[in-house]
């Protein structure tokens, strides 16, 4: 009896393997074929002269050129994002002094110092001559509205440089709107959604065709932002309240309106959205980032070298004992918001170099594990396209078409 229950044992992991094996094979003739796009990636902070696409360097790096082509992300969202500061005139000339270097840097990047593995796309019919051509894409898009401080002209100028989406606020309420998150000593609402001067640049994007983002704004700003735009909107970077109750999760009401009109939410793979983070490891985190003298994502990347190793060994034991997020977790935000709105309204986003990354997805190497957790799912090629690109292209598509002459 016993070795005929060993023999059962395994033929039944031999058929496992095989299976597996088939599924992988599927996977992975799915993923060579789609343009997988990622609509939210963080340039490094110190992003410059100094800076090597080609290799992790001294400094964290989960997306550079090796790593996109051995995992098959094709086409990221470079983003220039500023941090939140004080709303004077010298906060705003620091902001927009950091947002110009950034643009300058990704020009850099694809018309300098890498040409022939990456090109800049301005549109969709760019971004799919340069992948057929077999070589990287890369998009721009503007984190943090507060970088055009209140001077309209400056989204032009944004347009002009590449800019093909833009995110009206960030942690902590600005002059267009108030964020998901305030900062502690903010009041949860400012301007009970969007401000006036944030209607003018929903109307302005509009007119220019650059899509606009509402990641990051309150519920009521997201709403009013979908019922102010003329044109659909995505959300780069978030997940869903449905699956994972966190304030920048959308609601119900606010993702129902999102696919009315159009939209295309961009599900993150950002590990507090995804899942509740225990309290315990909120702590550890909080009292490590005290130690290290680090206040966010950003703070890591300026880090010494030897610092940042003991920063990211020390996060590393805390993340084992608290596991993270994982991609399964992950697709559960994607079922929910496909069967929510539609197959045609969602899409993917890393948040890589801004506090993304979960266990599976962790850098662009292993991108290929969220295809294969999709067709593990049942979902068809034709929809695997449609969420890894298909969907974020068709918006970018509609609100170009509607650009003010």
């Amino acid at each position: 009896m016993k070795r005929l229950l060993l023999c059962a044992a395994l033929l039944c992991g031999a058929a496992q393997a095989a299976d597996d094996a088939a599924l992988l094979a599927k996977a992975r003739a799915i993923h060579d074929k789609v343009l997988t796009i990622d609509t939210h990636v963080d340039i490094p902070f110190d992003f410059g002269d100094g800076y090597d696409m080609m290799k992790p360097g001294p400094r964290r790096q989960q997306v550079h050129l090796p790593t996109m082509q051995s995992g098959g992300l094709k086409a990221p969202f470079l983003i220039v994002f500023v941090e939140q500061e004080e709303r004077t005139t010298a906060g705003y000339a620091h902001a927009l002094s950091q947002a110009f270097n950034k643009f300058a840097s990704i020009h850099k990047l694809t018309e300098q110092t890498y040409p022939e593995q990456i090109g800049l796309a301005l549109t969709s019919a760019e971004a799919r001559r340069i992948a057929a051509g077999g070589k990287k894409v890369a998009f721009i898009g503007v984190e943090n509205g507060y970088s055009m401080g209140k001077d309209l002209r400056l989204l032009d100028q944004f347009y002009d440089y590449g800019a093909r989406y833009m995110g009206l606020v960030h942690n902590g309420h600005n002059d267009l709107g108030d964020s998901a998150q305030p900062k502690k000593n903010e009041p949860v609402a400012e301007w009970n959604g969007l401000s006036p001067l944030g209607k003018q640049v929903v109307a302005r994007l509009n007119e220019l065709g650059i899509m606009v983002d509402v990641s990051h704004s309150s519920d009521k700003t997201t709403r009013d932002i979908i019922a102010a735009s003329k044109v659909p909107v995505i959300a780069s970077h978030s997940a869903v309240m449905g699956v994972s109750v966190h304030a920048r999760n959308m609601s119900d009401t606010a993702l129902e309106a999102l696919g009315k009109a159009g939209g295309v939410i961009q599900i993150v793979a950002f590990d507090p959205y995804l899942t509740v983070t225990p309290p315990e490891k909120l702590a550890a985190i909080a009292a490590l980032n005290k130690e290290m003298g680090v206040s966010g994502p950003g703070e890591v990347e300026k880090l010494p070298a030897e610092k940042l190793a003991t920063f990211e060994a020390r996060m590393a034991e805390i993340q084992k004992k608290w596991p993270r997020s994982n991609v399964k977790n992950l697709v559960d935000h994607v079922d929910y918001a496909v069967k929510k709105i539609g197959i045609d309204h969602v899409g993917l986003a890393s948040d890589f170099n801004g506090g993304g990354g979960i266990d599976g997805w962790n850098n662009a190497g292993e991108t290929l594990n969220v295809t294969l957790e999709l067709v593990r799912r049942g979902y068809t090629e034709d929809q695997i396209a449609k969420i890894w690109g298909g969907n974020l292209l068709r918006v970018m598509d509609a609100v170009q078409a509607a650009r003010k002459k």
